[in-house]
């Protein structure tokens, strides 16, 4: 699209800020939608050609927070930063106008994103618990700086800096609380003053929106009429070094033949393939500009394990390392392996639990994305997985039934909390007692979403190409579509067979058991309690234990049935599961045939033995 001038009165809706505040505001129509920004100009200054906040020769306009003011004792009101403009919108932080050296061809300018300067720069406000002593923190405490309604900001120290900052750049006990703009320029002392000036100066926006996205070779903008055009193949600026390539190509496959052209094509066949891989999730994480958890380097991650030299476990995605973070505190820091989904098992993991807040699900403190290295890094869970203390593994701790029925109040609550707690429905897909985690006071975390799926709240079908899962968790309908349809139930389903497992300290499927008839625990339990039978759980048992241990069963026996319609929801789970036992009835006794191989399981490999951990992922076109 060409420029969007900004330049008559008659095109312009003019009026006061707002009572008791300098500036003017302004509005305008681009691309059919009202656009309004602050002017920082005086009540008596006229929008016209000649205005300093408006240059036409540049496309720019000049725009300052509402909440800045001359004085040095005010902040912007909200963070803004350069990443927060799109192709989409309507202005932008770049400046084509000024050109970089070696980028002209005598005919036509072209204008590369990554070649664009910007028009400003970022600064940061930090709160410290101490003191800092950087010359990249500049204090705010000598100008008496007023927070106004942010009571997190005051704390002991204050401070500022400008320009990009990385993780390894946070002090210890330091947090950022706002990221605003600044006109960008050299600071020399970088005094505080000289730094709210040019804040209460305002920024620059460019309102000429370079969108480069239909053009398959980059685009340029005409240094005559000022257009934008896509650049035609006889002035890609790449081609000549495309052309030489290739020649140089043949000429080696002439002199060199066989076993290492066929090596050269294997490993151009695999870097393209991950480059891929590395866009998608590249693409995913700058659309995600809101998301709360860090963004590490590669070199952060290994200095926050130390090397990855504490090993905690491996699961269906990666390994687990323990680390400690600058602030001191221990964190779990996930390896990824190499994908099989296109990167879609870490994508699902920042998206499911970067937008999560729950007592009952694990937290996700940042993540890396460099190439190839992929890691998340969690809190720290010092009791480790449900199943190591399940099924009495070493240096497990003994969970007593009254324990046991808290853990799985905790579990149904953060999976009821994923299904309707957020604005997206979530379905977890491998609910299991690995992906349980306990912390320091055995409160439960469920864990690895790398099987999870992002749904509207609206019950929309859940549509999937493949079973995923792990086998002796996954319900009937992912195998059997003549069932009913996937949905939530499937996590229900999933939660009634950990339920079981819970309630009989044992696996549900034993072929070691002593009777034949107990060899599948879900079946043998569910005639126990036909037939009145009393459930052995130890001959110190208590008559409260034993009612506990009877409704973990009954609640599990609901949860498994065979259609998904016949389950309850999440909610219904917590809510019989704090009720008493007498308001229980026992549901249908559970159909299913053990000797048939579930059709269609596309992915990896899935098994019964072990610790059952092996996961069935799901290749999928889209996310």
């Amino acid at each position: 699209m060409g420029p969007v001038r900004v330049k008559a009165k008659t095109r312009l809706g003019i009026g006061p800020a707002r009572p008791g505040r300098p500036g003017t505001r302004v509005e305008w129509w681009i691309n059919n939608s009202l656009s309004a920004l602050l002017l920082f100009l005086s009540d008596d200054s006229d929008i016209s050609k000649d205005d300093q906040a408006i240059d036409y020769d540049n496309f720019t306009i000049r725009v300052v927070d509402a909440g800045v003011q001359d004085n040095c004792c005010s902040i912007p009101r909200y963070s803004l930063a350069r990443d927060n403009f799109s192709y989409g919108d309507p202005y932008t932080s770049y400046n084509y106008k000024q050109v970089p050296p070696g980028v002209s061809d005598g005919f036509v300018e072209y204008y590369w994103l990554n070649e664009l300067p910007t028009l400003s720069l970022h600064m940061v406000f930090m709160s410290c618990e101490n003191t800092v002593n950087s010359p990249l923190y500049v204090d705010t405490a000598p100008y008496g700086l007023n927070y106004g309604s942010d009571s997190s900001l005051v704390t002991p120290s204050n401070y500022v800096t400008l320009g990009g900052m990385n993780a390894s750049d946070l002090m210890e006990l330091c947090s950022i609380e706002k990221i605003f703009l600044l006109p960008k320029k050299n600071y020399t002392d970088k005094s505080f003053e000289e730094i709210h000036s040019d804040l209460a100066y305002g920024f620059e926006l460019s309102w000429y929106n370079i969108n480069c996205e239909n053009c398959t070779r980059g685009c340029y903008i005409n240094s005559s009429d000022h257009r934008q055009y896509c650049i035609p193949a006889a002035h890609d600026p790449y081609l000549y070094i495309t052309i030489s390539g290739y020649f140089a190509l043949l000429h080696g496959l002439k002199v060199v033949c066989g076993t290492p052209c066929v090596i050269i094509f294997l490993i151009y066949k695999w870097r393209r393939r991950h480059l891929s891989v590395y866009d998608t999730v590249e693409q995913f994480l700058q659309g995600q500009n809101n998301l709360m958890p860090v963004r590490y380097s590669y070199s952060d991650i290994r200095k926050i394990s130390k090397g990855f030299k504490d090993k905690l476990g491996e699961g269906g995605f990666g390994t687990d390392n323990k680390g400690k973070l600058r602030s001191g505190r221990f964190a779990a820091v996930k390896l990824l392996g190499k994908s099989k989904a296109n990167g879609q098992d870490f994508i699902n993991e920042v998206a499911t639990i970067g937008r999560i807040h729950h007592t009952n699900v694990v937290q996700l403190i940042g993540f890396c994305a460099e190439g190839s290295k992929r890691a998340l890094v969690y809190d720290f869970m010092p009791n480790g997985s449900l199943d190591r203390h399940l099924f009495s593994r070493e240096g497990s701790i003994s969970l007593s039934w009254q324990k046991l029925h808290q853990i799985s109040l905790g579990v149904a609550r953060g999976i009821d909390y994923l299904h309707l707690g957020c604005d997206m429905q979530i379905l977890h897909f491998d609910i299991k007692p690995h992906n349980i985690l306990l912390d320091e006071n055995l409160t439960p975390k469920v864990s690895d979403f790398g099987l999870a799926r992002l749904y509207p709240t609206n019950g929309s079908i859940t549509s999937l190409t493949a079973a995923r899962g792990t086998i002796g968790y996954m319900a009937p309908e992912l195998f059997y579509k003549n069932i009913g349809r996937v949905s939530y139930k499937a996590d229900v389903y999933s939660f009634g067979m950990l339920l079981l497992e819970m309630a009989g300290k044992r696996k549900n499927v034993n072929a070691l058991a002593e009777n034949s008839s107990q060899i599948y625990w879900p079946y043998w339990v569910h005639d126990q309690v036909s037939d009145g039978k009393a459930i052995e759980i130890g001959d110190d048992a208590t008559e409260e234990e034993c009612k506990i241990v009877k409704k973990m069963i009954m609640v599990g026996l609901w949860c498994i049935q065979m259609k998904p319609m016949d389950r309850p929801t999440m909610k219904n789970v917590v809510e019989m599961l704090e009720g008493d036992l007498e308001n229980l009835q026992l549901p249908p006794k559970p159909v299913f045939n053990l000797d048939v191989t579930p059709p269609n399981i596309e992915g990896e490999s899935s098994s019964l033995s072990g610790d059952s951990t092996a996961s069935t992922s799901l290749i999928e076109n889209a996310y």
